[in-house]
């Protein structure tokens, strides 16, 4: 660790990171490249966070934290935001409509988790809360599309820098690492929108770190996107309150009595190194992996694995004696839902994700609702699915194991094992084309019934050249 310390580092790097060059060229052609890779995979995350903002809007979290938004924005004077330069609202394109630039922004993130359908990275949901942070605040400052994307790139390294000083999986001890380290993250992004200095950018996450919260067992609830859309509010008003004076403490992250520590499911984690976020880039390895079904990523490998035993064999659900699923204790924390009674429930449950792929070849927006929850069936396909717990780790993501498998017993005696499933479909290592990801997008926005087909393809247009707009403004506007 240099002598400033992590705390201190991490200020530097958001003020500076060495990848926000205004003349890329100059620095060599490697630099110039590693933000054009760069900018790819923030932009696709960035536009199947919007698809899945709009694929939320008729989610009941979404309608009550909506009702009560718009109660708390001010009648008649305007809504104070981070200075006086600044627009005061930001769009809430799935409702047609613009809030304050915080609950826009808290909103959008709510709505972007809603279906639990948004991209996955560093054990977490990167984009649904740094792409509502940056796109509304970028949107307050009139700022290009070009800086938001910069942005979140820092509140990327940000997260990664954090957990990869983690031993444990925090899922473990409870934590919802998109809520508590998004919020450290996102306030990283932010301050590095209002180009904050270093020692100011160390006081927004310090005091972004004191406002992280965010639990597992409100998995399979209302709670959960709204967890994500509260850590976004929070990190913006980090910010808002440093720059109105509010000062916290300059080591926040490398004390014993500090965030790291604290949140740390066995204490192993490393207080001691510097930075490594100062140098280098995380994203071009972790990148994003895109949900190809609106559940909790850690049942895609094993529905995978389903699905191809089904187109492999074509047996029916009604020939299956039970099934056999081994997943990571991280993972099996996360699918708490042995036998859902609901849709929210469901998308945190092993065994639907089982019985739905059995019955209907498929595990899309059109499963997940209370009824087909509550079916006879889907209800009786459950109770064959039985859950072993593997202990290895995945050396990507110490919340998944190193691998899933699945094992399917038919009436007839005949056994299909699925082998060890490493990837799923989807993900960073086993990536979707454009077209299935532009695919994804206008579904999406289909579902949440956006405007017409053509306007859906302009916007998607729109957000896969960001780096083109002058103006954030522009993206939502005709």
């Amino acid at each position: 660790m240099s002598q400033m310390g992590l705390s201190a580092e991490l200020g530097q790097f958001i003020s500076s990171p060495f990848f926000c060059k205004s003349d890329v060229s100059s620095h060599g052609p490697e630099l110039s490249e590693l933000r054009t890779q760069a900018f790819e995979i923030i932009k696709m995350g960035l536009t199947d966070t919007v698809a899945t903002m709009f694929a939320g809007r008729d989610e009941e979290v979404a309608k009550i934290l909506f009702n009560i938004l718009k109660e708390q924005e001010p009648a008649n004077e305007p809504t104070r935001f981070l200075d006086h330069s600044a627009s005061k609202l930001a769009p809430v394109p799935a409702f047609g409509t613009q809030l304050s630039v915080l609950n826009a922004a808290f909103l959008n993130s709510t709505l972007g988790h809603a279906l639990d359908y948004d991209d996955v990275a560093l054990s977490g949901h990167p984009s649904v809360v740094l792409g509502p942070a940056v796109l509304a605040v970028a949107h307050a400052l009139n700022a290009s599309g070009e800086r938001a994307l910069e942005a979140y790139w820092v509140g990327y390294e940000v997260w990664a820098e954090l957990l990869g000083r983690e031993s444990d999986p925090y899922h473990l001890k409870g934590w919802h690492p998109t809520a508590v380290l998004g919020t450290v993250a996102c306030a990283a992004a932010v301050a590095n929108l209002y180009r904050l200095n270093a020692s100011l950018s160390t006081h927004v996450i310090s005091l972004a770190a004191s406002m992280a919260s965010g639990l597992t067992a409100n998995f399979g609830s209302m709670s959960k996107p709204m967890q994500a859309g509260r850590a976004v509010s929070n990190a913006i008003m980090a910010v808002n309150y440093v720059l109105n004076g509010m000062r916290a403490s300059s080591a926040v992250f490398e004390s014993k009595a500090g965030f790291l520590n604290a949140i740390s499911p066995h204490g192993r984690v490393d207080l001691q190194s510097g930075a490594k976020c100062l140098s280098a880039s995380t994203l071009l390895n972790s990148r994003l992996s895109i949900k190809q079904y609106p559940m909790c990523y850690s049942a895609h490998r094993v529905i995978d694995g389903v699905l191809d035993a089904i187109e492999l064999h074509g047996f029916k659900s009604q020939d299956v004696v039970h099934v056999k699923a081994w997943i990571g204790p991280a993972q099996a924390s996360m699918l708490r839902n042995p036998l859902p009674q609901n849709a929210l429930q469901a998308k945190f449950s092993l065994e639907f994700a089982v019985a739905c792929s059995l019955m209907t070849k498929r595990v899309s927006l059109s499963e997940l609702n209370d009824e087909f929850v509550l079916r006879e069936e889907t209800q009786n396909l459950m109770k064959r699915v039985k859950v072993e717990i593997v202990q290895t780790v995945c050396p990507i993501d110490p919340a998944f194991s190193l691998h899933d498998r699945v094992l399917i017993q038919l009436n007839n005696g005949v056994e299909i094992d699925s082998g060890d499933i490493r990837f799923p479909r989807g993900n960073a290592y086993l990536p979707l084309t454009q077209e299935a990801l532009k695919q994804k997008f206008l579904e999406c926005c289909d579902y949440g019934q956006f405007s017409d087909r053509e306007q859906s393809l302009q916007l998607y247009k729109k957000l896969t050249h960001l780096e083109n707009l002058q103006s954030i403004r522009t993206l939502f506007s005709d």
